[in-house]
């Protein structure tokens, strides 16, 4: 925009409505500027003022006009319709966009050079260091990942800082910017902070040195009583209610409240933490911790919901705070229950009491981990019958609460899929040599500082084959819908994998599941110097995420064949319809099993506490009207509708199978 000089008839008026400037020629306004709604305003360096033209309508029904109103500002440029007032200090070094609105603020300010919160290293897992993150605000769950565990690769480390310290430099300023239709008021202190549009600060005690990117479709709200330092906040977040950070990151609609204190912690996307405590976390997508007593300390997270009084111990009174765990994607706590650093659970298990013994549970998923007498009991598999869990899987995509189009970190929500798989296989090959080196008749076997009864050994094996053949099943019919065949090549053909890519370990980065000769790739071609920018980097992540199913298919084709034990090149139509009359079995069978651990909770035993006052019958009734009658349960009817909808996906190919020819002589 272009500014011109004040006229001296608006210099006048502007001083007989008790406004100051050192020197006049150093304040410029838009063409269409009139004065008469700046007044006790004092300007100081190079001021810029827009045109106010217009008036904000307030809660309560008060409307006021846009313009300025007891303020001091100094090099600050405001923006078309614009309302500030009540400023007790200053405003000085900003740009501040159309239409915002500041009101009851202590003060505004950058001083000196700024990034705004970019560059800020955070030591997450480990407290004294050495696993530090550079943060800025395109920073991804997965790329934060590498950063903070591939230590083993120094010169990647190297690479990683170095292009996140550039990207910080290259948006350092000495001037912060307030961006359009803001919100600003009863605020504290405001330094070295850069505000995007849309944003709503209200009631904030202290900001400092951070970035809060909030934007049109995701606006960000910062709350009463909050504390901030050294910070970034996401598209979409809401910190409010006394919520204090210290050196952290927070990803897309994250929710932090009712007095949440973190220091050197990472929140990625939709976490939410209210009253409790976190210290040098690496808290993964949908790391959720809701009370008071509960403290996360040094771990890695995520799809995590930790139970009231959960905690951890990151030392052992010797070395110091040195130690770490992870609890691997969707593993819960319940209450009260409490982990020894180190250790490492698991996907998908459950955690229940107080275990000091550093289990690590990695390749044994789905279990529960029960401690009785200051011993670790591990269930393996359980977890897969749960209705808990299947609930959960569902749950999450629901409650993806991200409207920002460009979104930064790429969430895989699947239940099954070849990170979990290869771990089940691995698991049942673990139960298997236990069951053969110490003899079927045992009672109790060890496995590292666990013990599995035999009961659960048994039970573990077979839940992992059938969830084992699920998946592979779910993979081959998933391959050949929708199509018609002629005969066993045509089959052949279609079964054909599109891509090399996808064989060996798959890996999760937080979120991402993809195979681990992706994640080489990347990071290879990062210390080579080939990639050296962020926006690279996030977009190879992204197209990870694109292929996944394709890369999926890969992995399956040649654990298809030493699960079931058949050749695909080779392989027939009656070949088909056997592993689908297997995979039928596998989806009923798991199906039933949640069906029955559904119907416990409509078990006698948990109407305790309904009809208080009256019979068994008033009892049941309560209950019902409370939480309803067992088979209309919505979850319980999505299961039975789930075990006729793979039936009929299954008999459908088969009667397809069926009608396939003899393959073509040569």
């Amino acid at each position: 925009m272009e500014y011109r000089n004040l006229t001296e008839k608006e210099i006048e008026q502007l001083e007989g409505q008790a406004c100051l400037s050192d020197n006049w020629n150093g304040v410029k306004v838009a063409p269409g500027f009139t004065p008469e709604h700046v007044h006790h305003t004092r300007f100081s360096g190079e001021v810029r003022l827009g045109e106010f033209c217009s008036v904000f309508s307030l809660p309560g029904g008060i409307k006021k006009h846009s313009g300025l109103r007891h303020v001091t500002l100094h090099n600050v440029t405001v923006g078309d319709n614009c309302c500030i007032e009540n400023i007790h200090n200053y405003i000085a070094n900003y740009e501040i966009g159309n239409d915002t609105f500041i009101e009851n603020v202590d003060i505004i300010m950058v001083d000196g050079i700024s990034r705004f919160g970019n560059g800020v290293e955070v030591s997450v897992l480990n407290e004294t260091g050495g696993r530090e993150v550079v943060i800025n605000d395109r920073l991804s769950a997965h790329m934060a990942y590498i950063m903070a565990l591939y230590r083993h690769r120094p010169e990647l480390v190297s690479h990683l800082k170095d292009i996140s310290g550039k990207y910080a430099d290259r948006y350092a300023s000495g001037k912060g910017r307030i961006g359009c239709h803001a919100t600003i008021i009863n605020t504290g202190s405001i330094k070295g902070v850069r505000v995007g549009d849309y944003a709503d600060i209200c009631g904030a005690c202290r900001l400092s040195n951070g970035s809060i990117m909030s934007n049109s479709y995701a606006p960000v709200h910062i709350g009463d009583g909050v504390i901030c330092d050294d910070f970034i906040i996401s598209s979409g977040s809401h910190i409010d209610d006394g919520t204090m950070l210290s050196r952290c990151f927070v990803g897309q609609s994250c929710r932090l409240g009712h007095n949440y204190s973190a220091s050197d912690s990472l929140f990625f996307s939709n976490c939410q933490g209210e009253n409790g405590e976190a210290c040098a976390i690496f808290a993964g997508p949908f790391t959720v911790t809701h009370h008071k007593s509960t403290l996360l300390i040094a771990g890695m997270f995520s799809f995590m919901n930790a139970g009231s009084g959960s905690n951890q111990s990151n030392h052992m009174y010797k070395l110091g705070p040195i130690h770490q765990g992870t609890l691997e994607r969707g593993a819960k706590t319940t209450s009260d229950s409490y982990i020894l650093w180190p250790a490492r659970v698991g996907a998908f298990s459950l955690v229940m009491g107080r275990h000091v013994n550093h289990a690590d549970t990695g390749n044994l998923p789905f279990s529960y981990l029960i401690e009785q007498n200051n011993t670790t009991y591990l269930a393996p598999a359980v977890n897969l019958r749960s209705v808990g869990t299947i609930r959960d899987a569902q749950k999450w995509p629901k409650r993806d609460g991200r409207k920002d189009p460009d979104k930064l970190d790429y969430i895989n929500y699947n239940l099954l899929s070849p990170y979990t798989v290869q771990k089940m296989i691995k698991g049942r090959d673990i139960l298997l040599r236990l069951r053969n080196a110490s003899g079927e008749l045992s009672d109790i076997y060890s496995f590292h500082s666990a013990k599995i009864r035999n009961s659960a050994l048994v039970k573990g094996i077979s839940l992992y084959e059938t969830a084992i053949i699920k998946f592979m099943g779910n993979s081959i019919i998933k391959r050949l819908e929708d199509t018609v065949f002629q005969n066993n090549e045509e089959i052949r053909a279609r079964l054909e994998p599109d891509t090399e890519t996808g064989r060996g370990e798959w890996v999760d980065i937080s979120g991402l599941i993809t195979p681990k000769s992706e994640i080489d790739k990347l990071t290879n071609r990062i210390e080579s110097g080939e990639i050296t920018r962020i926006d690279e980097i996030n977009a190879e992540f992204g197209r990870m995420h694109e292929n996944y199913y394709t890369y999926e298919w890969r992995w399956a084709y040649e654990k298809i064949e030493e699960v079931f034990g058949i050749n695909l090149e080779s392989i027939t139509s009656e070949e088909i319809i056997r592993i689908v009359e297997k995979w039928k079995e596998s989806v009923v069978g798991l199906d039933r099993l949640v069906y029955e651990d559904a119907k416990k909770e409509f078990s006698m035993a948990y109407m305790t506490g309904f009809g208080a006052d009256g019979s068994q019958a008033e009892k049941e009734r309560d209950f019902e009207q409370v939480q309803g009658d067992f088979e209309n349960n919505p979850f319980v009817t999505a299961v039975l509708e789930h075990i006729e909808t793979k039936s009929a996906l299954g008999d459908e190919l088969i009667c397809r199978m069926k009608k396939v020819g003899p393959s073509p002589q040569p």
